[in-house]
């Protein structure tokens, strides 16, 4: 039998649990908020590609004014779980406090990047290394022909056009600059993996700059610092030596460009280098 000074304190301590257990609950739990929305996400179909894309769009703050037209950066690798977060947050704050200008940034989410962002190597090596390569003219066709005139019927542009990437994605940028320059105004290179095809886009380079096909475009190009081992680093280095100097030596008219390297490996290379495009593309209005 259970005295009842026993059975009160039972009771009172069980209340005083349920009691902090609701304190608790009500300081812990997260209300309904509201949703942190930086952009739209798009099924867009292609049938260059013969497939479906997720197309995420962002545009920058002063977007509802109707007077207003802005640039657009295609965002290659530009998945919600890929760079979109991360290049939109640096266009947003390149932009804030009248810094620089505002753009529409277009993230284009990955599917095959190995086979969208190489064109066909003849190294046997490449190829068992990325069995599915070689589809980065299909890939540039639908940026060209599907994509971009996709956001120009669908957002205030004012024709201005840049394609950004890093790694496979910087190099299949390096690439469309040197063979097909005319796709786009700015190209943003970070970290281009110019070991692809024995380093054959670097060392005809020269050649592709010499085409004198330029009317304006703008070229930013971001080295990482290559990381062991020694002879690979070593080959690395001097496949990126030969991109800048077929640059400072050929000059080509009609092409500006800015060839960096802000102290990173590869793989913490792309913040710093974005962040220093942005400022050189689009630095403060009148700049």
């Amino acid at each position: 039998m259970i005295h009842l000074p026993r059975l009160t304190r039972l009771i009172f301590a069980a209340l005083s649990a349920l009691a902090f257990a609701a304190t608790s609950h009500a300081q812990t739990a997260p209300d309904a908020g509201r949703p942190i929305v930086i952009g739209r996400s798009y099924a867009m179909r292609s049938a260059v590609l013969g497939d479906e894309r997720r197309i995420n769009v962002y545009l920058p703050d002063d977007y509802g004014d109707a007077r207003r037209s802005f640039p657009v950066v295609f965002l290659l690798d530009g998945g919600e779980k890929e760079d979109f977060h991360h290049i939109t947050g640096l266009a947003q704050i390149n932009a804030a406090y009248g810094q620089g200008r505002e753009v529409i940034v277009v993230g284009i989410e990955g599917v095959d990047r190995r086979h969208d962002l190489t064109s066909p190597s003849a190294s046997a090596a490449d190829r068992k290394l990325l069995p599915t390569s070689g589809g980065a003219e299909t890939y540039r066709r639908f940026l060209t022909e599907e994509l971009k005139p996709w956001v120009a019927a669908r957002y205030r542009t004012n024709g201005h056009t840049a394609v950004m990437g890093e790694s496979l994605a910087g190099l299949f940028v390096a690439e469309t600059l040197l063979r097909a320059p005319a796709s786009f105004d700015d190209y943003i290179a970070v970290s281009p993996s110019l070991w692809w095809n024995s380093g054959a886009l670097a060392a005809e380079a020269a050649d592709d700059l010499r085409r004198d096909r330029f009317s304006g475009q703008r070229a930013f190009v971001a080295f990482d610092d290559p990381a062991p081992p020694a002879e690979q680093a070593a080959k690395e280095r001097r496949e990126q030596a030969q991109l800048a100097a077929a640059f400072a030596q050929v000059k080509p008219a009609g092409l500006t460009w800015t060839v960096t390297r802000p102290g990173k490996g590869h793989a913490g290379i792309y913040h710093p280098a974005a962040m220093e495009a942005f400022h050189a593309l689009y630095g403060p209005p009148g700049s």
